[in-house]
């Protein structure tokens, strides 16, 4: 089901059938910045929570779509935050249609469909410093850069991040 639309790019309802996009994500170039590729089982485990965030309000995974076909993946979940509740967003876009905007596009779409869903004002993003398309995402979508702090993630793993937040009310 189609959630949002700007032009040639919508956000729809993550299915069965976009499992596909979790595994042309999942490269090492891709996911070096977040702890490296997923094994087969921790991405059907992803595949299975993302078919579940379906709470408006709380947690939502949407499939982004190019002229029709599957590029990427967006979403946002509720979080406890420097002991407040927030949301957080995460991206990603397959490889080989990285470079023409759609995770900004479709982040912005998600700002849309979140403003209309909203228990909490603020939208957090945690791209590791060193993730130069994720924060130019944040920038250009007018999210403010808070600081920097340190993540486990993925478990076992210290990871540090920019902390960037937009205000759902502005």
């Amino acid at each position: 089901m189609i959630v949002a639309q700007d032009g040639t790019v919508t956000l729809k309802t993550w299915s069965s059938r976009d499992f596909d996009i979790l595994e042309r994500c999942n490269t090492p170039a891709e996911k070096q910045h977040i702890g490296g590729p997923e094994t087969p089982e921790k991405l059907a485990d992803r595949h299975r929570r993302y078919l579940e965030s379906t709470a408006p309000g709380e947690t939502r995974m949407f499939k982004i779509s190019f002229d029709g076909a599957g590029a990427g993946s967006v979403g946002y979940w509720r979080k406890t935050w420097q002991d407040q509740p927030v949301y957080e967003t995460g991206w990603a876009v397959v490889p080989e249609l990285q470079g023409r905007g759609l995770a900004a596009r479709g982040t912005g779409l998600l700002i849309g469909v979140l403003r209309g869903e909203a228990r909490h004002r603020y939208l957090h993003a945690f791209p590791s410093p060193d993730n130069f398309a994720s924060n130019a995402i944040c920038r250009k979508l007018g999210f403010v850069l808070m600081g920097e702090h340190d993540f486990e993630y993925p478990p076992g793993k210290l990871m540090r991040s920019n902390d960037w937040r937009f205000d759902l009310q502005s």
